[in-house]
């Protein structure tokens, strides 16, 4: 049965409940998150919420790329979440019509969260200037990270590539020198983030608004830059073997891990599998932003919290909000999932050499847009990795071919 109490009235309420809630609940929590990294930072977060005398109930669906409409299905079908993993405004704005919206604008403002929060993280947590979401990892999409030893054995630095051409120079040392250069993954979701990262990358923020943003220009799909973006991600997919094909992307970060590759492109995230093997950041694997990027993607994984509840259900849920936003387990989180501190003041001690390097990345906000998840039409995105995916695995297709498709999905999508 749906649960239709105005939203509004979870405003009136939230003072009293930003201490925490001393009456207990079981809270259904809906994610796609099952690698070790996200499981060990998940139990961060369950203990966080345990402290404060609640419960917690799993639903997971692993790496569901599907994951909003899965959500949707759950909430519309009678068995909604209590907080669910989404990023997308589309999927808040359908939340608020159903009657469902959790507003906490008043609830960040007067528990002074916002000031410690960065420029990309509070862009990325209001739909239509109301916050809607609880930010709990940072993240660039397209970081290089790379085995430090697989380097030294092939004689290449990495850290001293200044273009993307230097770095496709050094990929035959690397094979002559028996390693792999490039581990990929060749899914929809994994083509579709090297697309966007490369998009910003090479193409620049201004084109990549045109492409990833809320009112999207096919014209810049035209752009000189764009074509040169689909060129460079041929020559990506040319360094998939057939091992790459539907390969998760945790195992093919672990082909990076043990040795058999030089690195990989994919995001922060990829830095708690490194974390789970007992690796060093700095020591035993490098990270740097794509060689020359003009800008880079920034992502903030976030939980929304389902309204219409009971006052205790909706303490219960700020209670998670508060766990999350907690400086000391932001950092705790960060060191499981391998991602940044979306809290300003979280423990510097919980920063490793990577978590640094990405907040000295982001600290330039003309060099920074948000993933497509926080701007783009669902659809439209959608579309876009389905028409990536096809050129990435036909090598007859053409950049020609691409756009076309891409336009006549906008016609069809948006136009």
């Amino acid at each position: 049965m749906l649960r239709k109490t105005l939203a509004i009235t979870i405003a009136g309420m939230m003072l009293g409940t930003a201490a925490g809630s001393t009456n207990a609940a079981d809270l259904v929590i809906y994610h796609n998150w099952s690698s070790a990294a996200e499981v060990a930072a998940l139990n961060v977060l369950r203990a966080g919420l345990e402290e404060k005398g609640h419960t917690w109930t799993d639903i997971a669906i692993p790496h569901n790329t599907g994951s909003n409409v899965n959500l949707m299905s759950l909430i519309t079908g009678g068995q909604p979440p209590n907080v669910f993993l989404e990023a997308n405004p589309g999927v808040y704005r359908d939340i608020a019509g159903l009657g469902m919206g959790f507003p906490m604008t008043q609830w960040y403002e007067e528990n002074g969260i916002l000031e410690n929060l960065p420029a990309s993280v509070q862009a990325s947590i209001r739909v239509d200037g109301e916050i809607v979401k609880v930010p709990t990892a940072l993240h660039i999409d397209g970081m290089v990270y790379y085995n430090m030893e697989v380097a030294e054995a092939a004689g290449v630095d990495p850290a001293s590539w200044t273009s993307l051409e230097e770095m496709f120079a050094d990929f035959e040392k690397v094979r002559e020198a028996g390693y792999v250069p490039l581990a990929v993954g060749s899914q929809p979701f994994q083509v579709g983030y090297l697309l966007h990262a490369l998009t910003a990358a090479i193409a620049g923020p201004e084109i990549y608004s045109r492409i990833y943003g809320e009112n999207p220009d096919p014209e810049a799909l035209d752009d000189p830059a764009f074509r040169q973006t689909l060129e460079t991600l041929r020559l990506f997919a040319n360094e998939a073997g057939p091992e790459a094909q539907n390969r998760p992307w945790n195992e093919t970060t672990a082909q990076v891990i043990t040795g058999r590759a030089l690195m990989q492109i994919h995001g922060d995230w990829m830095k708690g599998e490194w974390f789970a093997a007992d690796k060093v950041a700095g020591t035993d694997f490098g990270c740097i932003e794509i060689p020359n990027a003009k800008a880079v993607v920034a992502t903030v994984d976030a939980w929304g919290l389902l309204g219409g509840v009971s006052d205790d259900i909706a303490a219960a849920e700020l209670d998670y909000a508060s766990v999350v936003l907690d400086p000391q387990i932001q950092g705790e989180f960060s060191a499981a999932k391998g991602s940044t501190p979306v809290r300003l003041d979280a423990p510097a001690g919980s920063l490793d050499a990577c978590s640094t390097e990405v907040l000295n990345i982001l600290s330039d906000p003309a060099r920074q847009v948000q993933n497509p998840h926080n701007t783009a039409d669902a659809d439209w995105q959608n579309s876009i990795w389905e028409v990536v995916f096809n050129y990435w695995s036909d090598p007859s297709m053409t950049i020609d071919d691409a756009i076309a498709q891409m336009k006549d999905n906008y016609d069809t999508i948006l136009g």
